[in-house]
C-alpha cells in the first residue's frame, strides 16, 4: 500500500500527468537576476539554477526527488505583519513552460513547503508554487503541529517542544490569520509576479490543486479571493476545520473513556470485513468489491460482532468495544444533541495505522491535530488539571469559545462563489468515500450548500431525474464533485485511488469541456504499473453501475446511473454545512 503522506493529508496521486505541455521560449530573465526583485511584503532568499535533474528535499531523513526538468528555483519569505514569516518556493521550468501558474497545497498545520507537489506540477510544464502557511517559523511538524512534536515514525510522539504551535502560535493571531487564509493569497500573488519577471510574460491560467489543508486553501481561495485562479481542485477538504477538529477531539475522547472501549489490532480489519459482507454490492457495486461505492447505503451495526458463545476478543468485539464503533459512525454532538461534524462512513475501518484512521488516533497521548485548541487556551490545554484541557473539552460551552476566537479566520465555509462563477472559475471537488480523516459527507454537504445557495427560488438541494434540478445544473455549471469508492484520506485505500483530476479541469477551464467522469486506477499493490481494475469517478450524485458484461476490471464495462437520493448528515446551521 502507497504510504500515506504525513499531512492532514497531502494532496493525491499523479495529478498532473495528462496536462498537455505547449512549449515556450527559453525564459529571457538569468535566473539569479530575481535575487534582486523587489516585491511588497517579500525578502528573496535565493534565486539558483538546477540543472542536475534532482532534487534533495530536506526533511528526516532528506528525500531524493529525480526526472526533474531543469529548472529555476526561487525561495522567499513573506512579511505581511510584524509577526509573520511565510515561507514560499517558486519553481520555474528553464524550458518547455506550458504558459500556466500553479498554486499548491500541502496539509496538516503545514510548517514546511511540499516539495512533491512543486515536483508533479515542474513535471508537466507548469511554474509552480507552494508555501509553508506562515507556522514553519513555530516550529510546525506538518502532520501535527500541537503538543506532538516531531514525527519520523507514526507513533513516535514526542511531548513539550516550546516551539511548537502549541505554544508558538497562541497569542499570534497574525500567524494564525497567515495560516488560515493570508499565505496561500500572497504565495499566488507574489508567485504570478516572479512569473512575470522570469518569462518577461503573464501566465495565461492559474490552477490551484490541494487536498486536506490543501482542500481548504483552495475553497478559501475561491471564497476569498475569486479572482486568484481560473480553476481550482479541491480534494477532501478540511474546510469546516474548528468543528473537524473538535471531531477529532471527540474520537479521542471516545476511545480513552475507559480501557475498555480502545478497539486492539486486528479488530477493525474485522469490522471492514463484516461491513462489506453486510453491505457490499447493495449500493450499485459489485459484491466482490473490497470497498462500498456508496457507503450511506450501508446499516451496518457492530453489536453483530457482540462477544458470545465463548468468543474472546480480537475475534469480536466487547461491549465497549461495540460502543466506541458506534459512536464512530455517529458523529460529534453538542451538549443539546445537534450535530457538530458528521460520522466515519462504515467501509473506512482499517488497521493500517499509516492510513491515519482510528486505529492510528486512539494509540495516542492526546489528540490529533489538537494544537488548533493551544492556540485558544494556551500551554495548559494539555495539563490534565487545568480547567479546560483534551480530556475534559465541554462541548456546550468550550464550542462556542473556540469558534468565537477562531472560525472567523479558519473555517471555508461560505457558499457564495458569485465572483469566482462570475468570472469564469470552476472548481473540481473530489473526496475518497472511505475516507478514514475527514468525513467524506462533508465534501457532499458543502456541494449540496452550494446548490442551496444557487437554488433561491428553485426546489430544495437534491438531484430530479424526471425532468432535473435547474440549481443542480447552474451549480455544476461551474463546480463539480466526485467521490471516489474505496478511497481513504486524500491517497491510499482499497479501491480505485489514483487519477488525474487536474487535466480535466485544465480542459474545461480552458476548453469548456466540463467533466462527467474521471478514470481512476487501483494498481496492484497501490504500486505501478501493474494495474488491479480502472473504474469511472462519477459526477455527483451518480455512482458508477456494472453493465452486464465484460471485465470488471476495466472502466468502461460501468456506466454512471443516478443513484436512490440517501441520507447525508449535516451539521446543525451553526456548525456550517
Amino acid at each position: 500500500m502507497r504510504r500515506h503522506r504525513p499531512t492532514l493529508v497531502g494532496a493525491t496521486m499523479a495529478l498532473f500527468a495528462g496536462v498537455a505541455i505547449a512549449s515556450s521560449p527559453a525564459a529571457a530573465t538569468p535566473c539569479t537576476n530575481l535575487q534582486s526583485l523587489q516585491l511588497q511584503y517579500t525578502t528573496i532568499n535565493s534565486a539558483t539554477d538546477n540543472t542536475t535533474g534532482t532534487f534533495v528535499a530536506p526533511g528526516a531523513p532528506p528525500t531524493t526527488i529525480t526526472g526533474l526538468p531543469p529548472f529555476c528555483r526561487i525561495t522567499a519569505t513573506l512579511t505581511p505583519s510584524s509577526d509573520s514569516s511565510i515561507k514560499i518556493e517558486v519553481w520555474l521550468p528553464e524550458s518547455g513552460w506550458n504558459g500556466r501558474f500553479l498554486g499548491t497545497g500541502g496539509g496538516g498545520f503545514q510548517g514546511v513547503i511540499t516539495y512533491s507537489e512543486l515536483a508533479s506540477g515542474l513535471k508537466a510544464g507548469f511554474a509552480a508554487t507552494n508555501s509553508d502557511l506562515g507556522t514553519g517559523s513555530a516550529g510546525c511538524n506538518p502532520l501535527f503541529c500541537g503538543s506532538n512534536g516531531n514525527m519520523g515514525n507514526p507513533l513516535a510522539i514526542q511531548f513539550g517542544d516550546p516551539a511548537s504551535p502549541t505554544v508558538g502560535l497562541f497569542g499570534h493571531p497574525e500567524r494564525i490569520k497567515d495560516f488560515g487564509y493570508r499565505a496561500i493569497h500572497l504565495m499566488t500573488l507574489r508567485g504570478k509576479e516572479i512569473v512575470n519577471a522570469f518569462y518577461r510574460q503573464r501566465s495565461n491560467k492559474a490552477y490551484f490543486a490541494g487536498c486536506s489543508t490543501g482542500g481548504q486553501n483552495a475553497l478559501m481561495e475561491a471564497q476569498r479571493f475569486p479572482d486568484d485562479y481560473d480553476g481550482i481542485l479541491a480534494g477532501a477538504a478540511a474546510f469546516n476545520r474548528t468543528h473537524l477538529h473538535m471531531a477529532g477531539l471527540a474520537g479521542w475522547q471516545n476511545t480513552h473513556a475507559s480501557p475498555g472501549r480502545l478497539i486492539q489490532p486486528g479488530q477493525m480489519t474485522l469490522i471492514n470485513q463484516a461491513v462489506l459482507k453486510q453491505c457490499a454490492g447493495r449500493d450499485d457495486g459489485l459484491g466482490t468489491d473490497q470497498f462500498l461505492t456508496d457507503p450511506r447505503d450501508c446499516r451496518f451495526d457492530p453489536k453483530v460482532l457482540l462477544c458470545s458463545g465463548g468468543k474472546v476478543p480480537p475475534a469480536c468485539l466487547t461491549a465497549d468495544q461495540v460502543t466506541t464503533m458506534q459512536k464512530y459512525y455517529a458523529g460529534t454532538f453538542d451538549a443539546h444533541g445537534r450535530l457538530v461534524n458528521p460520522g466515519s462512513e462504515r467501509g473506512n475501518e482499517t488497521d493500517n495505522v499509516l492510513a491515519l484512521g482510528l486505529a492510528f488516533q486512539q494509540q495516542l497521548p492526546e489528540p490529533a491535530f489538537d494544537g488548533l485548541f493551544y492556540w485558544v487556551f494556551g500551554p495548559s490545554f494539555g495539563y490534565p488539571a487545568s480547567q479546560t484541557n483534551y480530556a475534559n473539552f465541554d462541548f456546550h460551552r468550550d464550542i462556542d469559545t473556540v469558534d468565537d476566537r477562531l472560525a472567523g479566520v479558519l473555517n471555508a465555509t461560505s457558499t457564495d462563489l458569485g465572483e469566482f462563477r462570475e468570472h469564469g472559475g470552476k472548481l473540481i471537488m473530489y473526496h475518497g468515500w472511505a475516507d478514514t480523516l475527514i468525513p467524506s459527507q462533508s465534501s457532499i454537504n458543502y456541494f449540496n450548500a452550494l446548490v442551496g445557495s444557487e437554488g433561491r427560488g428553485f426546489q430544495q438541494a437534491g438531484f430530479f431525474p424526471g425532468g432535473g434540478n435547474p440549481a443542480l445544473r447552474r451549480t455544476q455549471n461551474y463546480a463539480r464533485l466526485f467521490m471516489v469508492p474505496g478511497m481513504y484520506h486524500c491517497s491510499g485505500g482499497p479501491g480505485p485511488n489514483t487519477f488525474d483530476a487536474l487535466t480535466p479541469l485544465v480542459n474545461w477551464v480552458e476548453n469548456g469541456v466540463a467533466p462527467e467522469t474521471i478514470v481512476a486506477t487501483k494498481f496492484v499493490a497501490d504500486t505501478p504499473p501493474a494495474i488491479q481494475m480502472t473504474r469511472p469517478l462519477c459526477l455527483f450524485p451518480k455512482v458508477a453501475k456494472y453493465d452486464g458484461s465484460g471485465s470488471t476490471s476495466i472502466a468502461a464495462n460501468f456506466t454512471c446511473v443516478v443513484h436512490d437520493d440517501e441520507f447525508n448528515q449535516k451539521p446543525a446551521p451553526q456548525y456550517g454545512p
